[in-house]
C-alpha cells in the first residue's frame, strides 16, 4: 500500500480545507504535506486524522509542515515553567520533533487549544507549533 493510499483521508481533508500553497509529495518512504491553513481548526483536524490512522504517530511516515495563516488573531499566553524553556513541537505530542523553544515568562501567541493538553502557539520570532498547556497561562 502506498503512503498516499494509506493517508487518503488526510490528503482529501487537506485538499478540501482551503489550505493555500498545498503541496503533497511522497519521498523516500515519507509523505510530505505542506501549506498554510486558513485557521487553527484546520491544522488541528489534520493532526487528529493523522493520529486516527497512525495512533501516536508511531510510524513517522508523514511530515506535516502546515502553518496557520498569520492573519489569524490570537490571545497572549505567558510561559509558566519552573525554570527551563518550554518546548514547542511540530505536532501535539512529546514524540513530535521540537521546532522551537519559549523562555520562562515569555509572552507567546495562543492560536488555538488543540485539546486539553496541547495548545497551538506562535512565538514572537514566528515559530509555530504545539506546546504542553499546563505550562501556559492566558494573559489579558
Amino acid at each position: 500500500m502506498s503512503l498516499q493510499s494509506k493517508y487518503q483521508v488526510l490528503i482529501d481533508t487537506a485538499k478540501a480545507s482551503g489550505i493555500t500553497d498545498l503541496a503533497i509529495a511522497e519521498q523516500e518512504g515519507v509523505l510530505h504535506i505542506q501549506g498554510t491553513a486558513p485557521n487553527a481548526d484546520v491544522k488541528n483536524k489534520l493532526w487528529d486524522i493523522y493520529n486516527q490512522i497512525d495512533p501516536n504517530f508511531l510510524t513517522g511516515d508523514v511530515v506535516m509542515n502546515v502553518d496557520v495563516s498569520t492573519a489569524v488573531a490570537g490571545t497572549q499566553a505567558k510561559v509558566i515553567t519552573e525554570s527551563s524553556n518550554l518546548n514547542i513541537r511540530k505536532g501535539p505530542g512529546t514524540d513530535q520533533p521540537i521546532v522551537g523553544k519559549a523562555a520562562k515568562d515569555e509572552i507567546i501567541t495562543l492560536i488555538s487549544r488543540a485539546n486539553d493538553q496541547w495548545w497551538l502557539v506562535r512565538t514572537k520570532d514566528g515559530e509555530e507549533g504545539y506546546c504542553y498547556a499546563q505550562y501556559l497561562e492566558p494573559v489579558g
